[in-house]
This record gives C-alpha cells, structure tokens and sequence, in this order.
C-alpha cells in the first residue's frame, strides 16, 4: 500500500521559530510576536487540523508533546521516525541539535498500546556524531508500491547514508538536487517533501527546483515508468507549501489530498482538476505553524503502515 489510515501526529507544547533550523530553512520566518502566543495559535491549528483529518474518517494518533526537554519542531516528526509494513521502525539522525530531543520511546509504546506490532528498529542516528543527516520522510519521498525512494540531496540529506537506508529497505534510490532561490542565489532545498508529493497515481512535483537538466529528466522519467500523473507546480507555489502534501486513507478506503489552506489557495483550477480525478482535496490553515516552523501538513504527519498485532 502507498497510503494509510493510521498517522501520527505530535501535539505541540513549545512551539516557536526553532533558530537552529532557521540556518538552512528558508521557509522560516520570524513573527515578532511572543513564543507563548505562537504556541497557542499553534495548538489551535494544530486541533483543527486534526478535527478535520478525523472527520473524514482518517485514524489520528495524538501525542501530547512534553515541556521538557525545549523541542520547539516536535509537531513535525515525520523527520525523526518511519513505520513500515513489515514491522520495521527507522530511527534517523537529524541536523539541528535541539530536534534530536523529539525522538522519544514512550510513542513506540503508545502504537503498541493501541495494537500495532513492531517487529525490528533499524537506528541510523549514531550518523549524527559524524555530522551526518538523513531526516526522514522529510529527506525521502517513498513509493512504497514500486519500492523507489527520492532523495533531494542537501544539509539534512546525505547521499552515502541514503543509499544505506535503500539497501536496508529495499528500495532503488533516485537521487538528485533541488535548489530555491534566496537573495537571487541558487541554495538547496532543506527536505525533498517540500518539492514533491507521491501519491498512489499521481506526483505533485516541483521541477523548476531541480536545476540539472540530466538529474529533472531522470526523476521525470521514473514517475512515468511507474504510471503517475506529473502535476506540476512552481516555486512560488512551493513557496506556500503546495509540494508539502500527503494522501491519506479515511474512512470506507476513501481517498483524500491533505494539503494547508495557503497550499490550496495558491493551486490553479487547472491543478486542482488534475488532483481531483483521483481524489478529494481537504485542506485547513496552518499559517502560523508554516510561517516559524517552515514546513507544513506533511510534516505534522507520520504514515504508521505497522501491521495490527494478531
């Protein structure tokens, strides 16, 4: 299966501009606004993303945040943890320092709680004292049906530890590089699912970011071998989260785009209709999360494709 029904979603306690990732996240911006005021406007989208996920019928798992240690992103774990159907749990070493506090062991135990088995955990975060990164489904955008795994190499995206985790998942890698543009200079993209999006028959992609001609064509390439639809989007589009999105399952196997509103808003009709002959689209507003977190609905939901226990 390339979507699931069960995500994992962290409630946040501490929210604010996390300065550590601001370095190489040029999604980020800081509102001169106090951190307490920018938590509770967090745990409020936060709440009505969820309300909204919920009442199509998609299973949320909520996990409150603690206060302590300070995790400023941990409303985004989809960078520290993989759940796949076999029963395995990845683990990943991740570039801020502070962000390393969100991987807690207690939410293992929580999905085992509520009946889900996990059978084995391959732990990459011993990478991290080398200074090397790989963040998750935030680094890797996988097919699970075709076993590929994109990879936009960057700060947070190392190529020798992607290739690693492709032969320890069973997954071909496809690699390239995708840059924005920041004061007129071309700069790497923090994580490859702000760029694309795979869904089941169809790829939400920005291809203007992927500046080798040789590198576009290959990614372009893959898509179509495997049957997806390329809708494209542009880089100011991607600027308003438009590749930051994630098809889910709710409920009667219905399928659904999950996007922010600032995402949806900035889609022509046209790409609209492209997404709509395979699925309906839900959106809700994130605009202060997406403004000091710099990333968006994607980021706040970890796929859970653990099988239940017998």
């Amino acid at each position: 299966m390339q979507i699931t029904n069960n995500i994992l979603m962290i409630r946040p306690v501490n929210f604010r501009m996390n300065e550590q990732t601001a370095v190489n996240n040029y999604f980020q911006e800081d509102l001169d606004v106090q951190n307490s005021t920018i938590n509770a406007k967090a745990q409020q989208e936060f709440d009505a993303f969820v309300d909204v996920l919920r009442s199509k019928g998609v299973n949320v798992i909520v996990v409150e945040d603690t206060k302590e240690p300070d995790t400023p992103d941990s409303l985004f774990p989809n960078n520290w943890i993989s759940f796949h159907a076999n029963g395995t749990v990845g683990l990943y070493p991740m570039f801020a320092e502070n962000r390393r506090n969100e991987r807690r062991e207690d939410i293992l135990e929580i999905l085992e709680e509520k009946g889900l088995q996990i059978e084995n955990i391959i732990d990459y975060t011993s990478a991290e004292a080398e200074g090397v990164f790989l963040e998750a489904t935030g680094s890797i955008a996988l097919d699970r049906v075709n076993k590929k795994a994109y990879c936009a190499l960057s700060g947070r995206a190392d190529e020798e530890l992607f290739i690693e985790f492709c032969e320890d998942f069973e997954y071909s890698p496809v690699i390239f590089t995708a840059n924005q543009s920041v004061d007129g200079k071309r700069m790497a993209i923090y994580h490859t699912n702000v760029m694309m999006c795979l869904a089941e028959n169809f790829s939400v992609i920005c291809l203007d970011t992927i500046d080798d001609k040789k590198e576009r064509k290959n990614v372009i390439d893959h898509l179509k071998q495997d049957g997806k639809e390329i809708i494209k989007i542009t880089e100011q589009q991607m600027h308003h989260f438009a590749g930051n999105m994630l098809q889910v399952l709710g409920g009667d196997d219905k399928r659904y785009l999950v996007m922010s509103s600032s995402a949806y808003n900035s889609l022509t009709s046209k790409q609209i209709e492209a997404i709509e002959k395979y699925c309906e689209i839900i959106h809700s507003s994130l605009e202060t999360i997406e403004t000091c977190g710099g990333g968006s609905a994607r980021c706040m939901m970890a796929e859970v494709f653990l099988p239940h226990s017998k």
